[in-house]
């Protein structure tokens, strides 16, 4: 059974090396200069793409929560108005536009409303991404479907049972399930990687990882069972206000990371027993043979 799906120009699945994503989401705080920076430091960091999110406010913030207040760096708001601060707009994803493309590097947002989604499609970005607290939005997923474009579909909060149902709207012929846990920062003992196995045995599609640890070693360790594909938050400093800034890695953590998935994928090898011809030296000094 193969697995893979070709996300722009390149093929993510078994056999294939590692995709890789710098999640920059909102950590930008609204700011376009920010995320230009964050986009250059994936790039020197040699990563395959970013990803944004983009949200209709109106739409996605609950009722309930519209006007609950909180210190944010334009003021004391209420929620409503801080997810538009962190909004960009069209000139903005333009200007996104522009520059991933001047220096090289593909771009892709998850699309929390449909709106949302049709406007991050003008943009006819390689792959579209489902974020986990929109598994069970099925007319979001139907509309997805009808981009014809690879999807990702992320999977924390959820149970099989509605993963289930999700990529039985999807299908799975272009689509990479990524396991997650919905913690930011995600605690060692809640990772479960294992689920990466336990999905590769469920479905016929390429399965990847999206973490929200503190640390690097866990995705390197993930890529080793089996994923794919591994997206990271990006941050210019974890210090810097936001939501998921403490679960992000910075620019230096980044290159390391990608060292790190790109030794571990290299020293999977293909599993079959063979005699190296850098252990000949060693075979001849040191090999014995008894009947």
């Amino acid at each position: 059974m193969t697995r893979e799906v070709k996300i722009g120009k390149r093929w993510v699945g078994d056999g294939h090396p590692t995709y890789i994503i710098a999640e920059i989401g909102i950590n930008h705080n609204g700011n376009i200069e920010i995320a230009k920076k964050l986009i250059d430091a994936a790039k020197h960091a040699d990563v395959n793409a970013v990803k944004f999110q983009k949200r209709t406010p109106e739409l996605c913030v609950p009722e309930h929560q519209r006007g609950q207040m909180r210190d944010t760096p334009w003021g004391y708001i209420n929620y409503l108005d801080y997810r538009y601060k962190v909004e960009f707009d069209q000139k903005d994803y333009e200007e996104i536009d522009r520059h991933c493309k001047s220096v090289g590097i593909d771009w892709l947002a998850s699309s929390w409303d449909v709106p949302s989604l049709e406007f991050i499609e003008a943009f006819n970005p390689p792959v579209h991404k489902v974020p986990s607290a929109l598994l069970t939005d099925h007319k979001l997923l139907r509309a997805l479907k009808t981009t014809a474009k690879p999807i990702i579909l992320s999977t924390g909060m959820s149970t099989i049972e509605e993963i289930k149902e999700a990529v039985s709207i999807l299908g799975t012929k272009h689509l990479v399930i990524t396991h997650t846990t919905s913690s930011y920062p995600c605690p060692p003992d809640e990772l479960n990687l294992s689920m990466i196995q336990t999905l590769r045995e469920m479905f016929p599609c390429p399965i990847g990882y999206s973490g929200h640890e503190v640390g690097l070693v866990t995705s390197a360790v993930a890529v080793a069972l089996g994923a794919c594909l591994v997206e990271r938050h990006v941050t210019l400093d974890r210090a810097m206000w936001g939501s998921d800034q403490a679960a992000s890695v910075e620019p230096q953590g980044i290159m390391r990371l990608v060292k790190y998935i790109r030794v571990t994928k290299k020293s999977l090898g293909d599993g079959i027993k063979k005699v190296y011809d850098s252990e000949q030296s060693s075979l001849k000094k040191l090999r014995r043979y008894s009947q």
